[in-house]
């Protein structure tokens, strides 16, 4: 039978996430390095084996349904993270962000994610524990969203990213060149910014987008803010890692995002049905409870989930692209 998260489990948790978050950017700061695919394919599995145990665990301590919400809420988690890969890699590779480097700025917005998801948890979980009907806006923008990640166009993500450098270089001097992670520095003798301003401006700004969809997806899931958090932290772990581990192969999973998207109308779909279980609006059944409403349960969450990411993955790994033949 499941009971509460014991606060000393809490506690301890966070200790552990603020430590070991703070190691890895020690060691990132101290060695900045391009991993091999053998040592980024460890540090995936590392952090992959630490969010599996946190769950076995946190069954132990709160039982098997807070142990499911949580594995569900990472792979979730995860599987928007793998697409926000995506943009980091177009991200490296349109600023020229040198090799060195590269693990510096992931980690970075790697922080910076943590900060905003930990900000909008905390927003989201007041909003729910006062206005009911909240889950009604979250379900219908996961459902905008689901639709948006299924027929979004990259020339749309370009011309985006590319208005707001057009923005900044009309109104701030640039140098030409980067200078570690700093954002300012000496150019023909002038005090000016560097390319790293604009790409960490634009990882930030990637972040609270991801951040929108990310959280009221999670709420879908679980609404405890302890599991929600944690579920974001082990998502965000192994990313920097995995970046480098996936590299060009992100580029052949062409029917990810259609994976993706499915898992947010879903979980939109759910949060719908669990608005008009838990019903207050007058003008809905006289602003009583729907009772005949089902009750998605966290299993078959999951297994939607896990069945959307191994089946778009396996289709995009069949995926033969075409190739236009000479006449």
């Amino acid at each position: 039978m499941d009971g509460a998260i014991p606060i000393w489990f809490e506690i301890a948790s966070y200790v552990f996430v603020v430590a070991l978050l703070a190691v890895d950017f020690v060691v990132v700061h101290h060695r900045p390095h391009v991993p091999s695919m053998r040592e980024a394919g460890l540090w995936v599995a590392f952090y992959s084996a630490l969010a599996v145990g946190f769950g076995l665990i946190l069954m132990v301590f709160a039982g098997a349904n807070s142990g499911g919400e949580f594995f569900a809420g990472w792979l979730t988690e995860y599987s928007l993270s793998i697409d926000n890969l995506f943009v980091f890699i177009v991200l490296m590779a349109r600023f020229t962000v040198p090799k060195k480097l590269q693990q510096e700025v992931l980690m970075v917005g790697i922080v910076i994610a943590l900060v905003l998801r930990g900000i909008f948890i905390a927003v989201g979980a007041a909003l729910i524990a006062n206005f009911v009907w909240i889950f009604w806006i979250f379900g219908a923008f996961l459902l905008y969203t689901a639709f948006h990640q299924a027929f979004r166009s990259h020339d749309d993500e370009e011309e985006t990213e590319n208005k707001l450098i057009a923005f900044l270089r009309k109104r701030i001097t640039m140098s030409e060149h980067y200078d570690g992670l700093k954002i300012r520095t000496n150019w023909e003798g002038k005090r000016v910014y560097t390319p790293m301003l604009v790409v960490l401006l634009t990882i930030a700004a990637t972040d609270v987008i991801f951040a929108f969809d990310s959280i009221p997806a999670i709420f879908g899931i679980t609404t405890n803010a302890f599991i929600v958090f944690t579920a974001n932290v082990f998502a965000l772990m192994g990313l920097r890692q995995l970046y480098f581990l996936l590299g060009g192969l992100l580029e052949r999973l062409v029917y990810l995002k259609y994976g993706i998207a499915f898992i947010l109308a879903f979980i939109g779909v759910k949060l719908m049905l669990h608005a008009l279980h838990d019903n207050q609006l007058p003008f809905i059944n006289g602003g009583h409870h729907v009772e005949w409403v089902p009750d998605i349960p966290t299993w078959l969450s999951l297994l939607v989930i896990v069945a959307s990411m191994a089946a778009a993955t396996i289709a995009s790994l069949l995926h033969k692209p075409r190739t236009s033949s000479a006449k």
